[in-house]
């Protein structure tokens, strides 16, 4: 059933009104892989690369293992008032790591931002699913995806404030997190859950025992877990190591080097959700596995990237690397949610989202923390983007192997 265009009008409503959250999120992850250089000076306590991924590590797994308590959340209550309710935290913990002092205080402030963002991404795109059905999915979960990408592009350019004297890494803290707070109100007054969303408490309570039981006994739903997690991990080392590779391999300035490392690739995303998000649509229209086949390609890309990032032997060639990367991962990241939706029922959506985050991030965190140490003990780049390549060759066959329903899941 097609929706009215009332009704279609507000679904993309909801995606524009999500944009500069999704946008805020991962700002600030961006930001401290750009400002690294200016944030270890200002801070001594911190005093190896390992304690920098340590300082990675904490977000993520505090962000992991809560995040599928933070999808239960939105499945049982109200996905408006958790999305709110994380900005607004967030914004408040932005602010205070502008103003953090010493290792253990960042360390703090990290993992509150954990706990702030592990509700968000859940929940909203929960929230996208119940309002974009099958014909528009993919493209309104890609173009929220794109202001992740637009977050890391401008996070891209904090190295340049970092380093002008009349601004500074804790400038940039302060105001990402006032910002927060001004959009908070306005976002909670324009939300709405969706009728459909809202399953009544008895029926929540009577099935909650068969609803775990059904997620985690899914076959296809482990398979869909393991294929987020593997090509993550190097997205993560790419995320947060990128700027510093790059300003150490070719000696750069931070602000070139946040800018080469964060930019192409995004931009890259940028175009490869767009055009992911319609061919998986579009691709849909003739079998079920569409969105599956499109998210293969886009892992199929990784091989190429990853060996040419690892291989690089000028700036240049490094950036195609990159781009080709950024590409893939948006063919990859437009369909997780919808490729989820053909096989959980609806009312298990976010704590499905939130299962695959505490599992993905979680590894993200210690792939964070290992590149650290590995750098460290001088350990080759070549040969620790080889084994990611492999990761994303293994994930091909993975993604393949899950066999969506043939209609979609519904609430019983």
């Amino acid at each position: 059933m097609n929706p009215s265009p009332k009704a279609l009008h507000y679904a993309w409503f909801i995606v524009a009104l999500l944009f500069p959250v999704a946008l805020l999120n991962y700002l600030d992850r961006q930001m401290m892989a750009t400002m690294k250089a200016s944030m270890v000076h200002d801070i001594p306590s911190i005093a190896n690369r390992a304690d920098w991924g340590l300082v990675l590590g904490c977000f993520k797994w505090t962000y992991a293992v809560l995040s599928p308590f933070g999808g239960y959340i939105a499945d049982r209550f109200s996905k408006r008032y958790v999305i709110g309710a994380s900005l607004l935290v967030w914004s408040l913990v932005t602010w205070w790591t502008g103003h953090a002092t010493t290792f253990h205080e960042l360390i703090a402030a990290r993992a509150l931002m954990g706990l702030s963002e592990a509700f968000y991404m859940p929940a909203a795109l929960a929230l996208i699913a119940e309002y974009h059905l099958g014909p528009t999915r993919s493209r309104a979960v890609g173009v929220h995806q794109t202001g992740i990408y637009v977050g890391q592009i401008l996070g891209g350019f904090a190295g340049y404030m970092a380093d002008s004297p009349d601004h500074g890494w804790r400038w940039m803290f302060s105001t990402c997190g006032m910002l927060g707070v001004i959009y908070a109100l306005p976002l909670l007054a324009a939300l709405r859950d969706p009728v459909r969303a809202m399953p009544s408490p008895a029926a929540s309570v009577d099935r909650k025992p068969a609803a775990w039981r059904d997620l985690l006994g899914n076959r296809n739903f482990i398979l869909l877990v393991l294929y987020f997690t593997l090509p993550a991990i190097a997205g993560w080392v790419v995320r947060d190591w990128m700027p510093e590779i790059l300003r150490e391999k070719f000696s750069l300035g931070q602000g070139k080097a946040g800018v080469s490392a964060i930019l192409y690739v995004q931009l890259a995303s940028f175009v490869g959700v767009l055009i992911g998000g319609t061919l998986a649509d579009r691709w849909m229209k003739t079998t079920n596995r569409g969105r599956i086949y499109t998210s293969a390609i886009g892992m199929a890309l990784f091989l190429p990237a990853l060996f040419g990032v690892g291989n690089a032997p000028t700036l240049t060639i490094a950036i195609m690397g990159l781009i080709i990367f950024g590409f893939g991962w948006g063919f990859f990241d437009c369909n997780n949610m919808p490729i989820l939706c053909q096989i959980v029922r609806p009312e298990l959506r976010a704590t499905g989202y939130g299962i695959m985050n505490f599992v993905s991030i979680s590894c993200g965190g210690f792939g964070d923390w290992a590149f650290g140490a590995l750098r460290d003990r001088h350990v080759p780049l070549n040969l620790t983007f080889g084994v990611f390549a492999g990761l994303a060759l293994l994930s091909i066959f993975i993604v393949l192997l899950i066999k969506p329903a043939r209609t979609e899941p519904v609430i019983e």
